[in-house]
């Protein structure tokens, strides 16, 4: 349940709109639109995505004829209440174009990757090597245990030798073993960043 008051944002300094952002959740930016207290009400109600069309003079719901819905997990709003963030699952694409923003394509991140590692985990693909790395069979644990041993070994070495493309390559290795440890375990990206938040001095 979102805990947001559409009575607290100050309607009155844009005629009864206010910008609205809207950021998926690896915190890219897909799209601007315009929110009245109508439509952020059906979205608190809702959990998905209402805007006002300024051009069409009426409410909408996003992904109601093309199907790509934002689900909202949290709505809040800038210092001085006239602008809204909503901060939402994207299904498919944001943008009319095609595109995944209104500000352009996709941008790749940790979040996507570890989806990507997931997907690999609940529906395997024979002629993957991720799938290949889940097979409990062949002791799927040790197997991503020995794997980031290995990588971390091959890591050293390349700081040793101090060359910087190396080093990146090796902690790109480290990187994915570890999210395929992440995924096998089924702790989330999200776990992960609330420890680190609360080591933040």
């Amino acid at each position: 349940m979102i805990s947001f008051k559409a009575d607290s944002i100050d309607w009155e300094k844009m005629d009864g709109l206010v910008p609205t952002v809207v950021q998926d959740e690896t915190g890219q930016v897909v799209m601007l639109a315009f929110s009245n207290e109508e439509s952020l009400k059906r979205a608190i109600e809702t959990e998905y995505a209402w805007y006002y069309s300024r051009s069409r003079n009426k409410l909408w719901k996003k992904g109601e004829s093309s199907g790509n819905t934002q689900k909202i997990s949290e709505i809040s709003t800038d210092c001085d209440k006239d602008a809204i963030l909503f901060k939402i699952k994207q299904k498919g694409s944001a943008c009319h174009t095609g595109n995944y923003s209104c500000f352009g394509d996709k941008e790749f991140n940790f979040q996507e990757l570890f989806e990507i590692i997931k997907d690999r985990k609940m529906n395997p693909k024979k002629e993957s090597y991720t799938s290949s790395l889940f097979d409990d069979s062949k002791g799927a644990v040790n197997k991503i245990l020995e794997k980031i041993g290995e990588e971390s070994a091959e890591l050293i070495i390349a700081v040793k030798d101090n060359k910087k493309e190396d080093i990146v390559y090796e902690l790109g290795d480290i990187f994915y073993f570890l999210m395929v440890l992440m995924a096998e375990k089924n702790i989330y990206i999200g776990d992960l960043l609330s420890e680190l938040k609360k080591r933040r001095k």
